[in-house]
């Protein structure tokens, strides 16, 4: 985008779509602030992409459950899906915007899980899971069904704002050339 007031207008959009999509009720894991995220990383220069999640976690947060100790790991990774969506999406197709919502999803997925499993171990107690490592594996296996509405969701999120991106675009040139 070399426009700043489109940058900013997207910014905006961007964040108000994920404050909602986590206000609303909704299932469980399934948002739109992953590809939000990841589209941020890819059409927004500079640190506004990555305001963006730290703006719509600090703000939503106290309403949909408040801080944890694994809310840093959480920002964390939302920060990541800034980056790869940066990285791997400057061209983005079909396939590169979906295997990228997959990667940011399973990275969410990976990193959350052993931040969970590991939290109370380093703090010395037992936590829901034994700290070696069929502790961690069963960390894993019960977030799976979590997993499986995150992807569902940053896959069909990201499409959307991917597409409704696509089609604004195309319409825009074409009013553009008209004039």
């Amino acid at each position: 985008m070399q426009n700043t007031k489109e940058t900013r207008s997207l910014a905006i959009g961007l964040t108000a779509l994920s404050v909602l999509g986590r206000l609303v009720p909704h299932a469980p894991n399934v948002t739109p602030v992953g590809g939000s995220c990841l589209f941020a990383g890819s059409r927004i220069p500079g640190w506004l992409a990555y305001l963006l999640p730290v703006a719509v976690m600090a703000v939503t947060d106290p309403f949909v459950g408040g801080y944890t100790k694994g809310s840093i790991a959480i920002y964390a990774c939302f920060l990541i899906n800034v980056w790869l969506g940066r990285t791997l999406l400057n061209r983005a197709t079909p396939i590169r915007v979906g295997a990228t919502a997959f990667l940011g999803s399973l990275q969410f997925f990976l990193i959350t899980n052993f931040v969970t499993w590991a939290l109370p171990a380093a703090r010395g107690h037992a936590g829901m899971y034994s700290a070696d490592l069929s502790g961690l594996l069963q960390s894993y296996t019960m977030a799976l069904p979590f997993w499986g509405r995150t992807l569902a969701g940053d896959l069909a999120f990201t499409a959307g704002i991917f597409a409704v991106h696509a089609l604004v675009s195309r319409k825009l040139v074409a009013q553009t050339q008209a004039a």
